[in-house]
């Protein structure tokens, strides 16, 4: 492989048109750059310059290598300037994937606070309502772990797996979503066993964590939820439910926007909790943008 460098001190012998000039204007000895032409001369085996009187002159192999010496040298120098701006989080693609809950209550703010700060950052965000469901792997990532017990995901051992630093963000309740006019709207919470009679309207397509907590605390409470019909998201089941179809389970965080015409009552089962994590790259710990990010993570998780 040639060396880059003496890539570099043979443009300049060809851009100053000899040994003498070309050692003064890279602070070199004359006997240096000469050295470094014949080192480059037999790494490529050709001839680069050749004597013409007094003075040197590239031959037509030396002006091609130095033609092609100038695009290299300033694509390594674009490459220099990228890495600069990455370790300064200036430029760059951040990966982030996150559930749909934290992505309508979190990101947009953190998102619109980081590229504020890191103008030239691209964020590509990708919506998982699984942890692991994602091909490749994002930088930083918010799943919801599939137990709630013990401070750490049952996967993990002490919270570093596959190259990644995990940690626990924010264990949250489960709240109701009931009609306005429903028994249950004026109550200041309500047990989920008191829920068993009702008729539900499901609100995830993604069969995920937080369906299966609820689904595993109502069995143990010996019933199966109701279910009257399948919404693909929160928002479009908050519709139903205004439209007086039944009653919908969610996670606190999910509970946004909620329209006119419903009632949000918390579930007091001390059992009936999801807990949030935050997956990061150990490789982009330093990166200047991802620790502004997830900074912000965990403030508005403690908020």
């Amino acid at each position: 492989m040639v060396d880059p460098h003496r890539l570099r001190v043979f443009r300049a012998v060809v851009q100053s048109g000899s040994i003498n000039r070309a050692a003064a204007r890279l602070g070199y000895t004359p006997s240096a750059v000469s050295q470094h032409v014949s080192t480059l001369q037999r790494e490529t085996g050709l001839t680069l310059i050749e004597r013409r009187g007094r003075g040197i002159v590239p031959t037509a192999a030396g002006l091609a290598v130095a033609d092609r010496a100038s695009r290299v040298l300033d694509q390594l120098a674009d490459f220099d300037s990228l890495a600069d701006d990455l370790r300064s989080g200036r430029s760059g693609t951040l990966r982030i994937s996150c559930f749909s809950s934290a992505n309508r209550s979190w990101m947009p703010a953190i998102a619109a606070a980081v590229l504020a700060e890191f103008p030239d950052l691209r964020l590509e965000l990708s919506l998982v309502e699984q942890h692991g469901q994602l091909t490749g792997e994002p930088d930083v990532e918010l799943y919801v772990a599939e137990s709630v017990r013990g401070d750490r995901d049952p996967a993990v051992a002490d919270g570093v797996a596959d190259g990644y630093d995990i940690e626990p963000l924010r264990t949250e309740g489960y709240v109701v979503v009931v009609p306005r006019r429903h028994p249950l709207a004026l109550r200041r919470s309500v047990s989920l066993a008191e829920l068993a009679d009702e008729p539900w309207v499901d609100n995830d397509y993604a069969r995920g964590p937080c369906r299966e907590i609820i689904l595993s605390a109502s069995a143990a409470r010996g019933f199966v939820p109701r279910f009257r019909l399948d919404a693909p998201d929160y928002a479009t089941a908050f519709d139903y439910v205004a439209a007086g179809v039944g009653i919908t389970v969610l996670p606190r965080l999910g509970a946004l926007a909620l329209p006119d015409g419903v009632a949000l009552v918390p579930l007091d089962d001390a059992d009936v909790r999801r807990r949030i994590m935050l997956r990061v790259k150990r490789s982009m710990r330093t990166h200047p943008a991802v620790g502004r990010m997830t900074a912000l993570l965990r403030d508005v998780a403690r908020s």
